[in-house]
């Protein structure tokens, strides 16, 4: 992990996921039951940064359920804007986290 890249992700991106994943979760939840848990994962990562050294923590676990449950963050064809920035982040996210 670069820890520049990845803090620039987090002063860029997370103020926009904490917005946007319970958004998408209540808005696009009933067609797709896997946001609320796209947003509850984002919520234990951003608590976890919030109040840690995000290099003395392990969130290689969360951004691993996160692939898992967003198919890779794959955009499903009915995915609004929102939904495409929110996946697009959370991708950026863990690239800088893993770089």
């Amino acid at each position: 992990m670069t820890k520049t890249s990845f803090t620039k992700t987090i002063n860029d991106d997370f103020p926009l996921l904490e917005k946007y994943t319970p958004i998408l979760a209540r808005v696009h939840g009933d067609g797709h039951p896997e946001l609320a848990e796209v947003r509850d994962i984002f919520k234990a990562i951003n608590d976890k940064v919030k109040q840690n050294d995000f290099s003395q923590i392990d969130l290689s676990a969360d951004f691993k359920q996160l692939r898992i449950i967003t198919n890779d963050y794959t955009i499903p064809s009915d995915g609004c804007e929102t939904y495409k920035a929110t996946y697009e982040m959370l991708a950026r996210a863990d690239q800088a986290y893993h770089d």
